[in-house]
């Protein structure tokens, strides 16, 4: 059983559980290699040179530490509290996924495998596995459904130029819930020689673990360049949550600061029916187990997991980290929705008032960060992780918008 006393920042417990969310659901035929993922995790937070390494690819590959930038002319627009953006998209490969990618990767080579698979589905986290494997010498093999591979072109043309292999999984509703499914059968008959790159806070336990603490990075280095530019904690942090690795990256190391509140921001998709949004906290959601995880789950009244809808690929899943679902059950963070319509205006206006092209994800946290920004007096300060840019999304917003 999980421990309901352990301080929140101290979980998971030994059992991988977050309150009551977390475990390993998997078969005996991933015992092992689960296992060995964790000794060989917990040995390299012990090893200098592995943390040497990995921050040396940070600074000299991907371009950390990125910037905290003071959003000024979209906070006049707000005309409320002081907008700050961290500049995620700036990241080489164009968005956060790189942070974790790069990590998992050299525990694929401390376990002596020289094979990788992963699940995308805006893209972004496939693109950066490629990157990874491709700056390592790793064989990649990356699933991605047809409808996202639509969607997402750009991003299958690139992880294809890296040496990539990319898989169209036709199954289902064609999107990231079926990729995963792709890849973990994948994993179930390869995993002596290969390692599953998990691209968010979720699947069975260590990796929502692991995944959280590599993006940890964000929410550190926004935690030192807030108090270098204002001389104080900020009094919100913003972000949109799919599987919820943007997110949890940026809120961890703020999660025992009391003062300071956090919004996590849920495609709300067309409108509130099942099958037209992907609020995990919301209609439809409730406790279950889906990818070897037991988290929120969209479901329908027989308890099947539901068809989801979003504007985003990144945000088209069924399910979210649990270690979201237990901030969401202690109430450490509020969790509210932008709808397709939101986040398509919101990536204009962030576009035309500060020169930035955000990616559609993380237009749903610009939506709802002028909302809190309009409703908060000016001497407040909202960081919003801006966790990957638009370029990817560039065909889809035109067809949308009908240019």
């Amino acid at each position: 059983m999980p421990t309901p006393t352990q301080p929140i920042s101290q979980q998971p417990d030994a059992r991988g559980y977050f309150g009551d969310f977390g475990g390993a659901y998997i078969p005996e035929t991933l015992r092992s290699a689960v296992d060995e993922l964790s000794a060989a995790y917990a040995s390299a937070l012990l090893d200098p040179a592995f943390d040497r390494e990995y921050q040396s690819l940070l600074r000299d590959f991907v371009g950390r530490e990125t910037p905290l930038l003071h959003a000024d002319r979209l906070s006049a627009f707000a005309g409320g509290a002081q907008i700050y953006l961290k500049r995620e998209d700036l990241c080489h490969t164009g968005a956060h996924k790189i942070n974790n990618a790069l990590g998992q990767a050299l525990l694929t080579k401390r376990m002596g495998k020289k094979r990788v698979i992963a699940e995308t589905g805006a893209g972004q986290h496939g693109v950066a596995t490629a990157t990874a494997c491709a700056r390592l010498g790793l064989q990649c093999t990356v699933y991605m459904g047809v409808e996202d591979m639509r969607r997402q072109r750009p991003n299958v043309l690139r992880m294809r130029l890296l040496g990539t292999e990319v898989v169209g999984v036709d199954d289902g509703s064609r999107t990231l819930k079926d990729a995963l499914n792709a890849a973990m059968r994948d994993w179930m008959g390869s995993s002596d020689h290969t390692h599953y790159i998990i691209g968010t806070v979720g699947g069975p336990h260590p990796f929502p673990m692991i995944v959280r603490n590599f993006q940890s990075v964000i929410g550190r280095e926004a935690r030192a360049q807030i108090l270098e530019k204002t001389g104080r904690l900020p009094d919100h942090l913003v972000a949109c949550v799919g599987g919820g690795s943007n997110a949890g990256g940026l809120f961890y190391p703020f999660i025992d600061d009391a003062s300071v509140k956090m919004h996590g921001v849920e495609a709300g998709g067309r409108g509130v029916a099942l099958g037209d949004h992907a609020v995990r906290f919301g209609e439809g959601g409730r406790p279950g187990v889906l990818h070897g995880m037991r988290s929120f789950v969209l479901q329908d009244e027989d308890g099947q997991t539901a068809t989801v809808h979003s504007i985003s690929a990144g945000l088209d899943y069924p399910s979210v980290g649990p270690e979201h679902s237990h901030w969401h059950t202690s109430g450490r963070v509020r969790y509210t929705r932008a709808s397709d319509a939101e986040a398509l205006e919101a990536f204009q206006l962030l576009a035309k008032h500060e020169g930035i092209l955000p990616a559609i994800e993380p237009s749903h946290a610009v939506a709802e960060t002028i909302k809190l920004a309009r409703s908060l007096p000016k001497d407040q300060t909202i960081i919003m992780n801006l966790s990957g840019r638009g370029d990817k999304d560039l065909d889809e917003v035109v067809r949308l918008l009908g240019m």
